[in-house]
């Protein structure tokens, strides 16, 4: 036990180190980098990159990849869409106060650039593997587009992703399922555990064209009625609505003093919180979603970052908007609650009875979803290190390790996974910059046509 306290130590010292001013500078930095070079394409262009994720949907079959570009984003997004965007958004209000949202906002808006330049690199310096299938991802746009002395980065983004998975992408989901159907429904821990595993086990035999078409369908499906959900209430507490804004933009950047079970917060906690957990929610700039995106059916990287930029509007934009909304319209937000029985109270006080299933609900397909888009992230990883031959044994630890989740106490594994989530965004965020010229005349060439 000892012992164990001695790395936990140490590892929230490198996390202080990780999540500091210098890597939210850094993921901030990056994509206003990108932002400024891409002439603020993205945000432009966003009527185009809608057309694009619409008309994605089916692929003509001359072209390279394996999936459809609608499903490639679906599956960056099953994997996106998770625990960050009602457990993180609480989280993020309960620690920085309304204000919070403004830097989720901010880093979603410049994180769009940053998305949108991995897809890019992702699709453009792509290989086939063994099996006959298109990889790509960090890993591979480090090799084949920075050459061989920058090799041991990509190894290294590839250590970090594949460990990473295990805690952001399998047992912190499973956890949160696991925690969310006791206190609802009382089901027991092993129970959830078990049954997410099977399902999880019975998609990912069928590798990432049975993992795409079924994220193709549920990812939607789950988005839609979630947003409906929390537009429901926002409709209902309409009168609140400028009152929540004038909280979310006044203490974006004044300090909120303590107000009920609310602990009260500074300025600077607003923004690491927003930023840490926005980036926590919608991935822009770990280099994962990327990954899924070199998967694609397309012969444009342009039109495929297009697509890919949409995630991040999608994700933080939409998703973590509604629920912060919720959260403040409600009231419940000086509760003194946190993570998902914060959000789980504001649906339940806005709708009484049904409020919380929704929450339940919306929380179990969420994270069912990212199990599973998670594992093609830390496969690809592991394929990369150790080529096809470790896949079927990767795919076995995946599956054990859900239940082990689901029972496990997680504050050390959240404190691990996060961390291990600063370390992958490194080695990618200093290939963007790197490869930033070749983003940019790409684009270029692009629009000009």
């Amino acid at each position: 036990m000892e012992t164990m306290t001695i790395i936990a130590e140490w590892i929230t010292i490198i996390n202080g180190i990780v999540w500091g001013p210098v890597m939210l500078i850094l993921i901030l930095g990056t994509g206003f980098v990108l932002m400024i070079g891409l002439k603020f394409m993205p945000i432009l262009k966003l009527g185009y990159g809608t057309r694009m994720l619409w008309q994605g949907r089916e692929s003509p079959t001359e072209q390279g990849g394996d999936i459809s570009p609608f499903n490639a984003l679906m599956t960056s997004l099953s994997a996106t869409i998770g625990t960050g965007n009602i457990a993180g958004v609480a989280t993020a209000i309960f620690l920085g106060g309304p204000g919070a949202l403004f830097w989720m906002w901010m880093t979603a808006l410049v994180g769009m650039a940053t998305k949108y330049a991995e897809a890019v690199l992702a699709v453009h310096y792509r290989e086939t593997d063994d099996n006959g299938n298109k990889i790509g991802g960090p890993m591979y746009y480090i090799k084949n587009g920075l050459g061989k002395r920058f090799t041991w980065l990509g190894t290294l983004f590839a250590v970090f992703g594949a460990l990473a998975g295990f805690g952001i992408g399998n047992t912190i989901q499973a956890n949160s399922v696991a925690d969310a159907l006791y206190s609802k429904f009382d089901i027991s821990h092993t129970l959830t555990g078990l049954i997410i595993a099977t399902l999880v086990a019975a998609v990912l035999l069928g590798g990432i064209k049975r993992i795409a078409s079924v994220a193709g369908k549920l990812v939607p499906l789950m988005a839609i009625s979630y947003v409906l959900a929390a537009t429901t209430i926002l409709v209902l507490h309409a009168d609140q609505l400028p009152h929540a804004f004038a909280l979310i933009f006044t203490h974006a950047f004044t300090p909120i003093a303590a107000t009920g079970g609310f602990a009260g917060a500074a300025v600077w906690a607003a923004i690491r919180f927003g930023v840490a957990r926005g980036i926590f929610s919608n991935e822009a700039g770990l280099g994962s979603a990327p990954i899924a995106h070199a998967a694609a059916i397309t012969n444009s990287p342009v039109r495929q970052g297009t697509v890919a930029m949409m995630g991040t509007f999608i994700d933080t934009i939409i998703i973590c908007s509604m629920t912060g909304l919720v959260i403040i319209v409600s009231g419940v937000w000086t509760s003194g609650e946190t993570g998902a029985s914060l959000s789980s109270l504001a649906f339940e006080s806005a709708m009484p009875g049904l409020g919380g299933y929704i929450v339940t609900l919306g929380l179990s397909i969420f994270a069912f979803t990212t199990i599973l888009g998670w594992s093609i992230y830390s496969e690809k990883c592991v394929e990369y290190l150790f080529g096809v031959k470790a896949i079927t044994p990767f795919r076995v630890l995946w599956v054990l390790a859900v239940p082990l989740g689901a029972m496990a106490n997680l504050s050390f594994i959240w404190l691990v996974a996060d961390t291990l989530n600063a370390l992958m965004a490194i080695p990618n965020l200093i290939a963007l910059l790197l490869l930033s010229p070749v983003v940019f005349k790409l684009t270029k060439a692009y629009f000009a046509q």
